[in-house]
């Protein structure tokens, strides 16, 4: 029998859908089910490899985390990564299908909607239950007849949706019945329950509101969700950096530069949440402050990142503070900026040919082919050698050096032995980088790398708390019972067996 569904829809971007699907996945999965994620597509800078090499959105493989099964590209069939310039790369399946100027044509949508549906039925198969995430809002109307992730897939999954609304940012009763009002009636018929995420207060105060909005629209809140502090999430784009408020001064200050096309910054993560570290976004020189470290993220628009950096100043001053003895590390595309060139000869990001920092004897040239893959190795860092590291590759270059030495050794890509060399390095180890993204993840890499700065990295479990945090928090606010009748109610016993009440 196929699996049962269940979608989370938001009234915007950013009100909470991935953390939500999340949650509703951990506690669905804690009720001794087989759950997947799905998100027909995802618009994200943020992604992982999954084992058989294929990239998807990083929140869907943090949902499966949540489910405690391995990523897949079935998860997320069509991932669009902007370029700039309304220029976006098109993964379908894991893998790179094409540049599109100006995503969303007609042609568009019935790719991802063939690949949607062929991905979402194979899960269906193989799984209990199948908890969807739509995209942005289903109330675009402008984009009615080219939508794929919202209700077309609520639609073919018979799921029924769950709207969410974010509160913090005012005008919440207003997006939900604004929301409804631009739906079909048959959209209108699949929302089932609303909740209202990122509340700070007594949720009585909302009474009132919450019997209005029903009368309204007719569909209950199911649940008032409050802000959940200290949550370790992946973020799947940049717009969450526009909340990063930085802490107090710690024992070791990191300075990023804020790229305008900054990618996989969830990189930075493991760092954020080391007690003695602080991680500070810079866009000026007059925000550098103090820095210990300077760590160049990852990039989708390498050459026009560097032109910023050289606009904005920050450039100068990465070169003054490595010059000053300071230390400097790059991450995939930030590795690509510290070297002396980026060759560019298919117009990949569209110059030929950009001069990079000069901090690595190490040039770049770009090239059509995408290197996706999981890898394993040890550090050849100065003080950090033999130290067991790991991480994904998502790279269009191919990096080579000149005398500097390589950083890391690669003895193992998806799940085979290999002999490889990555990275490179000054003689000090002061100025490194790699194409190592998650790099910071591997326990053992980041406890050495911050001991020799002096930060002690206090010890955590191997199953990381947040999941059963997010599933408690949900179990605690929504009406949990309403839930599973809403996905028993889209079946019947026979043909799809009920979910069990506790």
């Amino acid at each position: 029998m196929p699996a049962r569904t269940l979608m989370i829809q938001g009234t915007a971007s950013h009100v909470g859908k991935s953390v939500l699907t999340a949650a509703f996945c951990r506690w669905l999965a804690r009720r001794g089910l087989r759950v997947a994620p799905f998100k027909a597509q995802n618009m994200a800078l943020n992604s992982a490899v999954t084992a058989e090499g294929g990239e998807i959105g990083r929140s869907q493989a943090f949902q499966a985390a949540a489910c405690g099964v391995e990523p897949e590209v079935a998860m997320n069939p069509v991932l669009l990564k902007p370029l700039g310039g309304g220029r976006v790369q098109v993964i379908v399946k894991g893998r790179p299908y094409c540049i599109a100027e100006g995503y969303g044509q007609p042609e568009h949508a019935a790719l991802a909607l063939e690949a949607a549906a062929g991905c979402l039925a194979d899960l269906r198969r193989r799984f209990d239950v199948v908890v969807l995430e739509g995209m942005g809002s289903p109330a675009e109307i402008n984009l009615r007849e080219r939508d794929v992730a919202n209700m077309r897939m609520a639609e073919l999954a018979d799921a029924p949706v769950l709207l969410v609304g974010d509160i913090e940012r005012g005008g919440v009763f207003a997006s939900l019945a604004g929301t409804m009002a631009l739906l079909s009636p048959s959209e209108q018929g699949r929302v089932g329950g609303f909740l209202i995420n990122k509340f700070h207060g007594d949720p009585t105060v909302l009474q009132p509101g919450l019997e209005e909005l029903e009368q309204r629209c007719g569909v209950r809140t199911l649940g008032v969700l409050p802000w959940l502090r200290g949550l370790e999430v992946d973020e799947e784009d940049a717009v969450s950096l526009a909340d990063h408020r930085p802490g107090e001064p710690a024992q070791v200050e990191v300075v990023v530069p804020r790229l305008p096309g900054i990618s996989n910054f969830t990189d930075l993560a493991p760092l954020e949440r080391t007690p003695g570290v602080r991680v500070r976004y810079v866009e000026r020189p007059d925000g550098w402050g103090r820095a210990d470290i300077v760590l160049l993220p990852g990039s989708r628009t390498v050459a026009a990142d560097l032109r910023w950096l050289r606009e904005t100043g920050l450039a100068k001053r990465i070169r003054e503070h490595a010059r000053a003895g300071g230390s400097v590390i790059g991450l995939c595309g930030g590795y690509q900026m510290l070297g002396r060139a980026i060759h560019d000869p298919d117009g990949i990001e569209g110059e030929l040919f950009v001069a990079g920092l000069g901090l690595l004897d190490v040039e770049t040239t770009l090239e059509a082919e995408k290197e996706l893959s999981r890898v394993q190795g040890v550090s050849l860092l100065p003080g950090l050698e033999d130290v067991p590291a790991a991480g994904y590759e998502i790279h269009h270059g191919r990096t080579e050096r000149g005398d500097a030495p390589p950083a890391f050794r690669i003895e193992e890509r998806l799940g085979e032995r290999t002999e490889a060399l990555d990275g490179a390095t000054d003689a000090e180890g002061r100025v490194w980088g790699c194409y190592l993204h998650g790099l910071f993840e591997s326990p053992a890499f980041l406890r050495c790398f911050l001991a020799s700065w002096g930060v002690v990295v206090p010890e955590t479990p191997a199953v990381s708390p947040t999941f059963d945090r997010l599933a408690d928090w949900l179990q605690a606010h929504v009406d949990v019972d309403a839930v599973l009748r809403l996905l028993n109610d889209r079946g019947t016993q026979e043909s799809r067996g009920y979910l069990p009440d506790r």
